[in-house]
């Protein structure tokens, strides 16, 4: 039987496709859709190591290329020790049908996830309820743990009235630690939860007026200020280098890379584009969001790509100049005089 996968095309609509991703990013997310290791539950195991192979790719440009998607798109989840990979967008534009096989098909693929979370995290996104009930039935609640472990203590108890009460006892220790490491557990993934939900709230980094150019800069975040060393540096560098010691709009400006760029390294990226901007005399904001826009469309991320890409172009530079050094054909010497009628006698 063949196995085929289907892609809206809404999906080329999609603001972070449309604006956001690079053209890798979009090779990317369509081998991500329709690779040859998805299944119909979205959920599938796949290495690094397969994908570099099958796209080409060096598996440095894979592990960039997931960290994007995942941290800055939050596209997709990885679980580097079962290697399972989750589309988080994966029930929204493939689950619509709820046949008898597509069920079948969706129930025995989920028994193979060792991953529970993932199932949790790909359930969120399928609107049709049959299919969700199923995703949703191989995540236990913590109240049908609490009342199984109930049970389990019952019978335990039980049990121990033929047996020595020093074993029993053992045995329902053993239950109930390993209980409280689930809850633990659960608690910890809530909290995660909601650290990412508030750094995906919080408002972009802005510098307190109220406060002096001399003191450490600060970012205010949902109404605290937080010192931090990133906005101290690139402050630093703007101030002692001539950009304008009194525009706080265009620190305010310049500050906003360092949270709403796909940039790796946002602090050292920036004042790289800086230092560029002081060598060419050119100290202005609009000159080094022009370097920063420039790089982020080409896909350089970090130092190392940017002084790769920078020598790159010098060696092609001095390569063209060599070239056009050495004129083709026969140099003609200076001084000479075409004399057509030479040799003719009258």
């Amino acid at each position: 039987m063949a196995k085929y996968r289907v892609i809206w095309t809404n999906l080329w609509n999609d603001p972070i496709v449309l604006e956001e991703m690079t053209p890798e990013d979009k090779l990317f997310y369509v081998y991500l859709l329709t690779g040859p290791c998805t299944t119909q539950t979205g959920i599938y195991r796949i290495t690094k190591k397969q994908i570099a192979f099958e796209l080409g790719y060096s598996i440095d440009s894979v592990q960039l290329l997931m960290e994007r998607f995942i941290h800055h798109y939050k596209l997709i989840r990885y679980n580097p020790e079962t290697r399972e990979l989750a589309i988080k967008n994966w029930g929204k534009e493939n689950l619509h049908k709820c046949g008898k096989a597509v069920m079948d098909c969706i129930t025995k693929e989920l028994k193979d996830v060792k991953d529970i979370s993932l199932i949790q995290y790909v359930a969120e996104s399928i609107e049709k309820e049959e299919i969700r009930n199923i995703y949703d039935s191989f995540c236990e609640p913590e109240e049908s743990l609490n009342e199984e472990d109930n049970q389990n203590e019952e019978n335990i108890f039980e049990e121990s009235e033929c047996e020595d009460p020093e074993e029993a006892s053992l045995q329902l220790f053993t239950i109930r630690g390993e209980k409280e490491k689930q809850k633990e557990n659960k608690k910890e993934n809530k909290k995660e939860k909601q650290q990412q939900k508030e750094k995906q709230k919080a408002p972009a980094p802005t510098i307190e007026k109220e406060q002096d150019l001399d003191t450490t800069p600060s970012i205010v975040v949902q109404g605290h200020t937080v010192q931090t060393d990133d906005v101290k540096e690139i402050i630093e560098f703007w101030d002692k280098n001539g950009f304008g010691l009194s525009n706080l709009n265009a620190k305010e400006q310049l500050l906003l890379w360092l949270t709403n760029s796909s940039f790796l390294q946002p602090k050292a990226v920036i004042l790289k584009a800086m230092e560029i901007a002081c060598a060419n005399n050119k100290r202005r904001l609009n000159y080094v969001a022009g370097i920063l826009r420039n790089w982020e469309n080409e896909s350089l991320l970090t130092v190392e790509e940017i002084d790769l890409n920078q020598e790159n172009e010098r060696s092609l530079q001095k390569f063209k100049q060599s070239t056009n050094s050495f004129p083709a054909g026969r140099a003609i010497p200076s001084g000479f005089v075409l004399d057509i009628t030479a040799g003719e006698e009258e």
